[in-house]
Formats: structure tokens, C-alpha cells, sequence
């Protein structure tokens, strides 16, 4: 999806089980969502809870937008014209609806829910994003992640993937599309160590998952009220568990199955620059990409197919970007 970037709201934190004197739950992170229009007089409202002021990313994933269940009647759905991307890889989820995808690769495929596309831009690609006509009601998740720096200007690539569903402890079912998780591993190739998974929970039901403590974990809440590490966590929530843990425990507290998506990483040390769909390590990196997508050069490549325009690059901010980086863990110190 194509938005400009507007500043975040700092993230709220609920103390942990117990009024954060038992040592048996680690300290969680609550960070709200904001709502954030795409498009034009009928914008697409999505809710963005990643990047944050104090976090801009989780591991390498740094953008998280959660939207619908919208009604595409009344919506008019997703249509994003042809927008271009560097230095990063787009994620694409459904829960509900079809999107058809198109790109400067010359890739015409279809989103579909339970179906991981995953879509590099590296030195440069552009793309186009459409709800299909057999679409009544949109809901999903777009997610980014940064690529490190011997990667971010690697070729563009296009990935797809139909992760199975694993049985969890408990009642509820696991679909892993990135990275591992119980006893299930994607084939899918990550340019850093990545957790994705789709996880639902049946009625009052609790899992305890085993995760890699190197990574930090994100929790995104889809439907429902789960209680992640006895920190609760509400629809739209994105709940922080920083490295350290070797086990997740999860519970829906509601009498309705419950769905969340699980991000995680080994924390990302670079500094990033993150503009409009541009992500470089400097202001020069944003201001050159910009330039190079509104002369039409090369490095972006056409998107065939597309019965519009391209959408032209916003007016560059009049101070310089400046790059963002996570702070250290909570309770390092």
C-alpha cells in the first residue's frame, strides 16, 4: 500500500501480571493503533500500529497496517495505482477478499486470504494493488520489512507461499509463512532470521509456543481479546515482547475464536530512513529515489496491465529525514 508516513503516536505500556512483581510473565509492551486514510475522497482507513515514534520496528519488520473487515460496497475497496518501493519487502495477508497484485517483474498474481505473496524492491520496483470484483468484504494485514544493508539494493523478486495449518496445545491453529514455528518452517528465503504466523485460538483457550529467545516478538490482534504474556491485548492491538523469552504463552479470554498475527526478529541494529514507500539509510538515499521515480527512470520499471496512472511522489518534507532506530529492550537499562 502507498501512504505518506505521518508521525506516530508513542506507544502505552499496561504493567505486567501482577502489578510487575511476579517474575513468571515477561514485561509487554502495548502499542496502540492510529488510524491512517489511503487513497483519495473514498480513502481505504487502515489501522497502522508499526512504525511507532519510540519503535520503529520490530525485528526488520517496520510497517503494519491491519484493515477491514470493510464492506467494498460502501468502501469502493483497494485500488492502488502503480507506487514505487526501495530497500525493502512487502508482505501481503488476507483473512478475507482477493487482491490482484501486479509489478515492474512483470508478475500478475492474485492475493488470496491464507496465502503468503512476499514482493522485493531492493534497488527499485513498482506495483499496483487492486480489490478483484469477487470481493464483498476486504480484511488483512500489509506488512514491510527493512532489508539489511549488504541486501537493500539487491534484484527485485516476487515470492509466493501456502503455508498448511499446524495443530497448537491448547485448541487453535498456527500457519507459519515466514521463518519457524511449532515444528513448522516455511521454505520461504528471508534476507534476516523472520518469524510470520497466522495463529487462532478456539473460545478460553491457551497455548504456551516455544520461540527463539534472540528474537523480538510483535503480537497483532486481529479479533478478540488475548492475554499475551498476562499483558492484555485488544482488537488492533500490536502487543512488544523484547528478546529474552524462550516461550510465549497466549490466551483468548472471549467466548469467540480468536485470530493474531505473530511477527518476530533478532532486533535490527542498522538506522533506517523510511519516507513515503522509499526505505534508504540516508535523506540523499529518499531524495534520489524520488527524483529517479518521477522522471520515470529505469529503476523502477513499468507495471503492464494497469488501467491508470502511476501515482506521483509526495513534496519531500522541508527539513532533512533523519534516520530511526529501536531503543534499547525494556528493562536493560
Amino acid at each position: 500500500m502507498s501512504t505518506i508516513q505521518a508521525d506516530s503516536v508513542a506507544p502505552h505500556g499496561d504493567t505486567p501480571a501482577g502489578g510487575g512483581t511476579g517474575p513468571q510473565e515477561p514485561y509487554v509492551e502495548v502499542l496502540p493503533a492510529r488510524d491512517v486514510p489511503l487513497g483519495g475522497p473514498r480513502a481505504m482507513t487502515v489501522r497502522r500500529t508499526l512504525p511507532q515514534r519510540t519503535r520503529p520496528l520490530i525485528g526488520a519488520w517496520c510497517f503494519v497496517d491491519h484493515y477491514g473487515p470493510d464492506d467494498v460496497a460502501e468502501t469502493g475497496g483497494m485500488d492502488v495505482a502503480p507506487h514505487p518501493h526501495t530497500g525493502l519487502q512487502t508482505v501481503s495477508w488476507l483473512f478475507s477478499g482477493e487482491i490482484e497484485h501486479r509489478d515492474s517483474l512483470g508478475v500478475h498474481a492474485l492475493v488470496r486470504p491464507g496465502e503468503l505473496n512476499i514482493m522485493t524492491g531492493g534497488h527499485g520496483i513498482s506495483h499496483s494493488e487492486v480489490s478483484t470484483s469477487a470481493t464483498t468484504v476486504l480484511h488483512g494485514v500489509q506488512l514491510w520489512v527493512a532489508l539489511p544493508e549488504q541486501h537493500r539494493h539487491t534484484a527485485r523478486d516476487f515470492r509466493h507461499h501456502v503455508p498448511q495449518p499446524v495443530l497448537l496445545d491448547g485448541g487453535g491453529e498456527a500457519r507459519v509463512f515466514l521463518g519457524s514455528l511449532a515444528g513448522d518452517t516455511s521454505p520461504v528465503p528471508t534476507f534476516t532470521p523472520l518469524l510470520g504466523a497466522e495463529l487462532t485460538l478456539r473460545p478460553h483457550a491457551t497455548t504456551t509456543l516455544t520461540v527463539d529467545p534472540a528474537f523480538e516478538h510483535g503480537l497483532l490482534v486481529d479479533r478478540g481479546d488475548i492475554r499475551m504474556a498476562g499483558t492484555p491485548l485488544r482488537s488492533a492491538d500490536l502487543g512488544y515482547l523484547a528478546p529474552g523469552a524462550a516461550s510465549l504463552t497466549l490466551t483468548n479470554t472471549t467466548d469467540a475464536p480468536a485470530r493474531m498475527v505473530l511477527l518476530g526478529g533478532p532486533p535490527f541494529e542498522e538506522r533506517i530512513v523510511m519516507w513515503w514507500n522509499f526505505i534508504g539509510r540516508t535523506h540523499q538515499d529518499i531524495v534520489e529515489a524520488r527524483e529517479e521515480w518521477q522522471r520515470n527512470s529505469d529503476r523502477f520499471g513499468t507495471v503492464p496491465g494497469y488501467p491508470g496512472n502511476r501515482l506521483p511522489a509526495p513534496t519531500l518534507p522541508g527539513t532533512a529525514l533523519k534516520p530511526r532506530g529501536n531503543p534499547r529492550p525494556h528493562g536493560t537499562g
